[in-house]
């Protein structure tokens, strides 16, 4: 069996296709949003290869699996049955708050850095704001699922909380 090339050529005078099927500008919102969703989950893969703590790193893991149902959402048109509903965003607040649970009061800002793995969940976090913004310019010209709004707001939430967890080794050793 001939192994098929990466590139199709479909795209070389500026179009893609959306998960849906339909071909759009490869400048439209709605392109610039599910690609900066994209980002977070690449951001949240260098993340995961740097974190010192299992449980965090678990959970990157499933957030980045999440985000494929997310980016498959955005990048639908008149989808019947959306992938992210009120239950996702409730899981997220769930993770939020039992992570959350585990820290103590913050008493000033928190500035990026301390572990690798720390530094790099703070990219993913002003990622997610990115990926918020997008949504929202995309929402004035498009439909978008208000849920994945939502979800996307929780996950930049969750991304800082993570990224205090993961340092609380750091300050326990010292070298935050």
């Amino acid at each position: 069996m001939e192994k098929a090339a990466v590139y199709t050529r479909t795209g070389d005078k500026g179009m893609t296709s959306l998960y849906s099927g339909e071909r759009v500008p490869k400048q439209c919102l709605r392109v610039e949003a599910y690609g900066s969703i994209d980002a977070i989950s690449s951001n949240l893969g260098l993340a995961r290869a740097f974190l010192e703590n299992q449980e965090v790193r678990e959970t990157v893991y499933h957030l980045q699996e999440k985000l494929m149902q997310v980016m498959a959402d955005v990048a639908s048109l008149n989808i019947a049955t959306p992938y992210i509903t009120d239950e996702d965003v409730k899981e997220l607040e769930h993770i939020i708050d039992t992570f959350d649970a585990k820290l103590e009061p913050l008493t000033r800002f928190v500035i990026p850095g301390g572990k690798k793995g720390a530094a790099a969940l703070d990219v993913a976090r002003t990622t997610t704001r990115r990926a918020e913004r997008n949504l929202l310019r995309l929402q004035e010209e498009e439909p978008v699922s208000q849920k994945v709004i939502i979800w996307i707001n929780r996950l930049s939430d969750l991304c800082f909380i993570l990224e205090r967890v993961e340092n609380e080794v750091a300050a326990e050793t010292g070298t935050n």
